[in-house]
């Protein structure tokens, strides 16, 4: 009978073993082999067994500075992507009374997310240019005198396309945690005398963690995997982790970029590890 039981138990899990095993155990397992290989220098794997690639990606100040960067550019991407959806979501469940109307406004703020992440991030170059909208609508106000350089090709343009292209991922599981309190308790609440920053931080912000972690996890995982937009919006003036792993595939050093996207996959482990920890997204994801 536990026979059985153990047969009908790994038939059950066996379409989701049919996806990872061929699309992501295998695939990573070769990438962790191949850090462990050397390189003959021309595009070539040697059959020694070697930790020198780890070593070098350890020892080298390149991506202690490269992961400063990343992590930089991940940090502000949250925030902002995290006021921006967590307000967004609040005035759509709390503050539009219809709730037919209130899903209308929340699938119109998809309706940009139908286009292509290169349009939607290529779309702020002719904004932020030195002739660009907002340069010349600062100097026809007075407000500048001369074209602000930093808006574009710069840190602050890399964290606004990040921005525009993420800020979904974080409206929409903060609007469906959200969504499920009970209106009637922020009401009581309110009849008790409790203050809107009372309601807010004692019951809309514990109940609507789920979400917000959920959110966090697609934005962090999203932008420390990505290299393109940083490599677009910044002119080349910053860099990524990826990014240089990118270079290293491309001159065909594939140990090193090898050790590289394996200690990636580490810290983006560990930082989704460390948010699982703080709430139960399960909850969240079953629902």
């Amino acid at each position: 009978m536990a026979a059985r039981h153990q047969i009908v138990g790994w038939l059950y899990v066996s379409p989701l073993l049919l996806v990872l095993v061929p699309f992501f155990v295998a695939p990573l397992a070769v990438v962790i082999a191949a850090s462990l290989l050397e390189s003959d220098g021309f595009g070539g794997i040697v059959p020694n067994l070697t930790l020198a690639n780890y070593v070098d990606v350890f020892t080298s100040s390149l991506t202690l500075n490269l992961y400063v960067e990343t992590v930089k550019f991940t940090v502000l991407t949250w925030f902002f992507a995290l006021i921006i959806g967590f307000w967004v979501a609040y005035y759509l469940v709390f503050h539009v009374r219809n709730q037919l109307l209130a899903i209308g406004l929340f699938l119109l703020c998809t309706v940009p997310f139908w286009t292509s992440n290169i349009i939607r991030m290529i779309s702020w170059i002719p904004l932020l240019g030195k002739e660009g909208l907002v340069n010349m609508t600062l100097m026809k106000l007075g407000l500048a005198h001369e074209p602000l350089e930093f808006l574009l090709f710069s840190g602050f343009s890399v964290v606004v396309a990040y921005v525009h292209q993420l800020t979904i991922f974080m409206i929409v599981p903060i609007f469906n945690a959200m969504a499920r309190i009970d209106k009637r308790v922020v009401e009581a609440a309110r009849d008790s005398g409790a203050s809107r920053l009372d309601i807010m931080r004692l019951i809309v912000l514990p109940l609507s963690k789920n979400g917000i972690a959920l959110g966090s996890i697609f934005v962090v995982s999203i932008v420390m995997g990505d290299f393109f937009v940083v490599k677009v919006m910044s002119g080349g003036g910053s860099a990524s982790v990826v990014g240089a792993l990118y270079e290293d595939v491309g001159v065909l050093q594939y140990p090193s970029a090898a050790a590289s996207a394996v200690l990636l996959t580490v810290v983006v482990t560990l930082i989704v590890t460390g948010i699982l920890r703080t709430v139960d997204v399960r909850k969240e994801i079953a629902r």
